[in-house]
């Protein structure tokens, strides 16, 4: 790639922000062009400054990062998107990549990975934090009992997290019907019977993880 590496950042707190665009603007090669603090923003700014590389976080508010990754590779496809974020479940992570991201950090990442991560994206590589690597491939080699599908462990995590089917529905934008279908492949999957011991089940083996 001629010329610097043009990023936007995307994450709703300020400090970050502002240390990720030092941090980035010290390194040759690289320009900070803009930083967003939410999925709208994000995808605005993307479109008005046409950045090589978005680094996105995923938790932040009016609209999430998988929302907003969704909407930036429809739009601008040729916008390479790092995933940056805290630490995740097995849901984030395949939804942010089955929607577009290009790579998956965690934010402990050493600077020095970080910005090797970030020319490997603007070249249309995909880097993936080993971590997340690992338990991404064991979630598409689950097997046949665990093979929960992407949606199920959303519905599960929603479940963990006390929501009632009504709420799921209205969340996912589905029927209560398709939830409670949805609930019974988890049983079936898990070979448990009920909501809680669905949860605990998933806990134990590492397919969701309670929010710290």
């Amino acid at each position: 790639m001629n010329g610097s590496i043009r990023i936007l950042i995307s994450d709703d707190h300020p400090v970050v922000r502002a240390g990720l665009s030092g941090m980035i603007n010290g390194e040759p090669g690289f320009e900070v062009i803009g930083e967003a603090e939410n999925g709208k923003e994000a995808i605005a700014l993307t479109g008005e400054l046409k950045p090589d590389v978005v680094l996105m976080d995923l938790r932040m508010p009016e609209m999430d990062g998988v929302t907003a990754i969704g909407h930036i590779k429809a739009d601008y496809p040729d916008v390479n998107i790092l995933v940056l974020t805290t630490y995740e479940s097995d849901a984030d992570i395949l939804r942010a990549i089955e929607t577009g991201a290009t790579g998956y950090l965690l934010k402990d990442t050493p600077r020095e990975e970080l910005f090797g991560a970030i020319r490997m994206v603007a070249e249309g590589k995909s880097p993936l934090d080993p971590g997340v690597a690992t338990r991404l491939m064991q979630r598409m080699r689950g097997s046949d009992e665990e093979g929960l599908s992407t949606r199920e462990i959303e519905v599960l995590e929603l479940v963990a997290r006390g929501t009632s089917n009504k709420e799921i529905a209205k969340q996912l934008w589905v029927s209560e019907t398709t939830v409670k279908s949805h609930m019974l492949h988890i049983f079936d999957k898990l070979g448990v019977t009920d909501r809680t011991a669905a949860v605990t089940a998933a806990l134990k083996r590492g397919i969701i993880r309670l929010e710290p």
